[in-house]
């Protein structure tokens, strides 16, 4: 009696993309914040229930790290996310965009499968 065994090599894992990059834009808005009246400080970045669509990104000022913060490091700028939203942020690039009478961070998240007419909030 023989047997036989299938000796496949494993398949190597797929890399995952970084949980989120920053744009040059970005990383010199954070820059100037942070030297002004955010010294001292952290942006934390998550997601909130929010909008017609479900969700929207959630920015807020932190002093420390929480314990579920997620720390990004990008362009030598750093940003916390917190631990919930990951899983919804994974591979999005932050930008800061100025247009026309208004400005502010943007995102471009792979995840999204949708957005409400306003831009206000997202689903995935």
């Amino acid at each position: 009696m023989s047997t036989t065994t299938d000796t496949q090599a494993p398949r190597p894992k797929r890399a995952l993309p970084p949980l989120m990059q920053l744009t040059e834009a970005a990383a010199d808005r954070l820059r100037a914040l942070y030297a002004a009246g955010e010294e001292g400080k952290l942006l934390r970045i998550g997601v909130k229930t929010k909008g017609c669509s479900g969700m929207s990104y959630d920015l807020s000022w932190t002093d420390a790290p929480a314990p579920t913060d997620e720390r990004v490091a990008d362009k030598d700028v750093a940003v916390l996310v917190d631990r919930k939203a990951s899983l919804f942020l994974i591979g999005t690039v932050m930008d800061y965009e100025v247009k026309g009478m208004s400005a502010g961070f943007t995102f471009t998240n792979p995840n999204e499968k949708g957005r409400c007419g306003c831009g206000e909030s997202f689903h995935v």
